[in-house]
């Protein structure tokens, strides 16, 4: 499959103003994505847990208008005029444009909301790219003819009940935007990259995980520590692009693939001490990559290593499966099995909590991708 098989031919609907509405969420890796090349394309093969809790809701008001010789849009967050994230968006339509030909035939209104803070290593990128993407493909659908959608200004769509090159293509959006973010359409384990293991995987767009996934990994728990909910000094696209000439970037996409063809043996056995050894191996090798980047720079806070040397001191002490990762920022991923719930939400609130930004955390589980709300 190559790009040219989500380009449009004709619509056969017209519609002059509506209105639509998807949430998204973010997701975590397991086996990190960190480097890129041509067109949002990914060195290394990826997979991750979607989340739930952890979403982007936006909503996509659209109008006809006269002049289409330039893209209309206004962002908002939060109910407020986001003029700052407006130049990615402009990106965004540009890339898409041949892909979503009717882009300046509309003047869009995009309202979005997180519930959890943005540009902070949470991936809101992921789930805001996302949910634009979802948007952006429901409206096609309807454009192209679809009778679930005839006559209707008001679109509320669920994902899953588009055809299986309308997920695709909304994927294959969203990772125009944000790399990361076409994992976020579906769920509740998304692979993203080719992998010589995993079939029908691709570097255009993620595909639901289609291994055999032992019981141990169901409803896994994923809660995030706030240990810093600043903006990042170091963007995740400044920080791919330093991949480019990394001494070590070769290794580390090998190592990328290696360790996801571990964890498919892993993901079938269900054995969660080898699952452990990936996940936070791969979390540190993230976080080394931009230790050892020219200029070099560190993410990570004095609080998010004290957090990781009380979980390990918590794991040998208790037995339990409690593991961390990090995507590209200060906060931690707290992974544990459901059954350990109870007890690992405990420790958190008594002895990690104390190491958060106000005391603030996230408790979320793995979820099944975007929807309408």
């Amino acid at each position: 499959m190559t790009e040219a098989h989500f380009i449009p031919t004709t619509y056969s609907n017209t519609l002059n103003k509506g209105t639509i509405s998807c949430q998204s969420p973010s997701n975590i890796a397991l086996v990190k994505y960190w480097g890129k090349y041509g067109e949002q394309m990914p060195q290394n093969a990826s997979v991750s847990f979607t989340l739930n809790a952890c979403h982007t809701k936006t909503t996509m008001k659209f109008e006809k208008k006269q002049n289409v010789s330039n893209f209309d849009f206004e962002v908002y967050l939060d109910g407020k005029r986001e003029l700052g994230f407006e130049p990615k968006i402009l990106k965004f339509f540009e890339r898409v444009e041949k892909y979503i030909p009717f882009l300046k035939s509309y003047s869009f209104k995009i309202e979005t909301t997180n519930s959890f803070p943005h540009s902070s290593g949470i991936a809101s990128s992921a789930s805001g790219m996302s949910a634009l993407a979802v948007c952006l493909v429901n409206l096609e659908t309807y454009l192209s003819g679809s009778e679930l959608l005839k006559g209707e200004l008001e679109i509320k769509l669920d994902t899953f009940s588009l055809s299986e090159k309308a997920v695709q293509k909304a994927s294959f959006l969203a990772r125009l935007g944000s790399g990361s973010a076409a994992r976020s359409i579906e769920g509740p384990l998304v692979v993203w990259g080719e992998h010589p293991q995993i079939k029908e995987s691709s570097n255009l767009f993620g595909t639901k995980y289609n291994g055999v996934v032992h019981p141990n990994f169901s409803n896994y728990q994923d809660t995030i520590l706030l240990v810093d909910k600043g903006e990042k000094q170091v963007s995740s696209t400044v920080g791919h692009d330093l991949m480019h000439n990394h001494p070590y970037a070769a290794e580390r996409f090998k190592e990328a693939d290696s360790n996801l063809s571990k964890l498919i043996a892993i993901f079938k056995s269900g054995d969660i001490s080898a699952f452990i050894k990936i996940v936070e191996s791969e979390a540190l090798q993230l976080h080394a990559m931009m230790m050892a980047s020219q200029p070099y720079f560190i993410l990570m806070k004095p609080n998010t290593l004290e957090i990781i040397n009380r979980i390990w001191q918590y794991r040998n002490e208790t037995k339990s499966n409690i593991c961390f990762t990090l995507d590209a920022g200060a906060n931690v991923h707290i992974l544990y099995p459901e059954t350990e719930k109870a007890q690992v939400q405990k420790f958190i609130k008594v002895e990690l909590s104390q190491f958060c930004k106000n005391g603030e955390f996230i408790h979320d589980s793995v979820g099944m991708g975007a929807k309408s709300f």
